[in-house]
């Protein structure tokens, strides 16, 4: 994977060395694998969160891994126009490229280890795709996308946009210099991420090398999901196997414990729960059924925005 990485992680700083006598460790609550399909013009998604109650999952909502795919020439592909109200996309590119639009006249670019935060908020219209040159030369592929729900305050605030490059993201090791940790958004043991967010979350792609043993202080008023996006592993003090394309949700503590067999790569997300009554379908995540109605005929109405009539060009 051609995520931010280091030549030497042991200049980088270290996870404390946790006590294992003395710190509670989360158990592993639920180990799930996720169905494949095919989403937007026909890429293929893994859809992570399938077969997890929303009780574990609060504040998130969905996650899909895209990819990864070697594409030959002609057939990357992306998502037609559609509208998000509600809640905040969040695109992780691990490897290849992808071109976003909006209905507000906003566009960019995203590659290797950059993030794409959109606060879809009262609503809006955008398409994402890879760029023309990739479509024509085919090649690698691969990325998430992560909704991150709103409180009921904040669903009706304008949209706006995080553009997160790689290079921003904190970078730490394990206590044994075995791992790199990236963090995107919130805070781990100290080292805080570039994403900003309505309701206090964490993400982590974290790579781990064979036999390392992560330890991961972790927020005990936070939820905790580790998936894994490539390789083999163990979930919990328990050593439950764990493998490309599972989720581990765990149960309440400090930390969080994953080892790993080969060289594993894990997306690991944690947060304080909302709490509140959610109603969801399709692209939109409100709290009850009259705001879902109401979010679908604002769309028909053409209130979320309209398609542009020419391409907007990209900006960094």
């Amino acid at each position: 994977m051609p995520a931010i990485t280091v030549e030497d992680v042991l200049v980088l700083p270290r996870l404390p060395r946790l006590d294992p006598v003395t710190t509670e460790f989360r158990a592993v609550r639920r180990l799930t694998t996720a169905p494949q399909g095919y989403e937007g013009e026909g890429f293929p998604v893994r859809r992570a969160f399938a077969g997890v109650p929303m009780s574990e999952l609060d504040p998130f909502i969905h996650l899909d891994q895209m990819g990864e795919v070697d594409y030959a020439p002609g057939e990357p592909k992306g998502t037609p126009w559609h509208p998000h109200r509600g809640f905040e996309t969040v695109t992780y590119m691990i490897d290849g490229i992808m071109d976003h639009q909006d209905s507000l006249g906003g566009g960019g670019s995203i590659s290797n280890s950059d993030t794409q935060w959109m606060t879809a908020g009262k609503g809006i219209l955008h398409i994402e795709a890879p760029p023309e040159h990739l479509v024509t030369s085919g090649g690698l592929f691969h990325g998430l996308q992560l909704w991150v729900n709103l409180p009921r305050a904040a669903k009706m605030i304008d949209p706006k946009y995080q553009d997160i490059r790689g290079t921003k993201a904190a970078l730490l090791t394990t206590h044994d210099g075995g791992g790199l940790i990236r963090v995107i958004a919130g805070e781990i043991a100290g080292h805080r991420g570039p994403g900003s967010t309505f309701t206090p979350i964490n993400l982590a792609h974290i790579t781990l090398q064979p036999g390392a043993r992560l330890d991961l202080p972790w927020q005990t008023d936070y939820n905790a999901l580790v998936y894994v996006l490539a390789g083999e592993g163990f979930a919990g003090t328990d050593m439950r196997p764990i493998r490309l394309g599972q989720l581990a949700t765990y149960g309440h503590g400090e930390a969080i414990r994953v080892e790993a067999k080969t060289e594993l790569d894990l997306f690991v997300m944690g947060g304080q729960p909302i709490r509140e009554p959610i109603a969801h379908y399709g692209p939109f995540v409100m709290n009850t059924q009259a705001e879902l109605k109401q979010a679908f005929e604002d769309f028909q109405k053409g209130r979320l925005g309209v398609v542009p009539a020419a391409r907007v060009p990209h900006t960094d």
